[in-house]
């Protein structure tokens, strides 16, 4: 099944108790196509400035990531700076949008037919934009933030009617329903429309609600965490490339999917930025999958 992601590529600057990086790169679209890319093809359209170095436009071909949707426009890269604490609580030091403020994404003629589609956390405003331009897609999942919560929650709602898949961190599901209790918060988001609801809780793992089922799925353990930076984009490109390679969405594909989100966010932060992600091998995803069985099984 063919999978198509819609986000940004971005420049950070990271500071974490264990050190501060410059110029990494990042943006949602980026780590969740390097997860997705280990289990199906990933199309990509994002924008960046004509300062993109063009070694990362061919670190993503080497990648195997289609890049066609990727859009080269005058002006900086979109910059984040963020400083994380001992819980690894991110606290955002600037924001410099640059050409992301203008981005209006077009799908690509190549990609409309993408049966599997991924929104990241853009403006829901533009994820409806961006659905609009796909022909009848099987699956459709989304992510969101606070920022968009608290200032276009009325616009995300009305979306949230056509999402199949919505994830969301547990922060982010109190604030948007109203609800502190995270069983109480999934019912009452899933009565926005969305079919499933996947609650991403960090370092204390996720959850899956459906209709008439909830799946928990504990952290995979961690000598070393040095950068959570990705870590959710990671675990939806896992997830959502997964299922596309399974082609069908039922309980137990789902159930897995989770598991391999949880394993590719764990490589992730590991290092500052991408690269462990990058780097990393189907042996040792595949090894870290089997001694997570070990560690929940009873």
């Amino acid at each position: 099944m063919s999978l198509l992601v819609v986000g940004s590529v971005a420049f950070d600057n990271l500071t974490t108790p264990f050190g501060a990086r410059k110029e990494i790169l990042g943006g949602s679209a980026t780590y969740f196509s390097f997860a997705a890319r280990f289990f199906s093809p990933v199309r990509l359209v994002a924008v960046v400035g004509d300062d993109f170095p063009e070694k990362y436009i061919k670190l993503f071909e080497d990648k195997g990531i289609d890049i066609e949707g990727l859009e080269i426009a005058r002006g900086k890269t979109f910059r984040w700076e963020g400083e994380y604490d001992w819980d690894f609580n991110a606290k955002t030091i600037s924001t410099s949008l640059n050409v992301f403020a203008d981005f209006n994404p077009k799908i690509p003629k190549a990609y409309k037919n993408s049966e599997f589609v991924f929104l990241a956390n853009i403006d829901p405003d533009l994820q409806a934009k961006v659905l609009s331009q796909v022909k009848n897609p099987e699956l459709v999942a989304c992510d969101t933030m606070n920022h968009w919560i608290a200032s276009k929650q009325n616009n995300l709602i009305k979306f949230l009617k056509k999402v199949d898949i919505f994830f969301l961190n547990d922060a982010e599901a109190r604030q948007l329903s109203g609800e502190k209790n995270l069983l109480k918060a999934a019912k009452q988001i899933m009565k926005f429309g969305p079919k499933r609801i996947i609650i991403k809780k960090g370092e204390h793992g996720s959850l899956l609600f459906a209709k008439n089922s909830v799946f928990s799925v504990p952290a995979f353990i961690l000598e070393e965490v040095y950068d959570p930076t990705g870590a959710g984009d990671t675990f939806a490109g896992a997830v959502m490339g997964y299922l596309a390679k399974c082609g069908k969405v039922n309980e137990k594909n789902l159930r897995n999917a989770i598991i391999y989100g949880n394993i590719m966010a764990t490589f992730t932060v590991e290092e500052f930025g991408p690269w462990r992600l990058a780097r990393v091998t189907r042996s040792q995803v595949e090894k870290r999958v089997r001694e997570f069985e070990k560690l929940t099984c009873f």
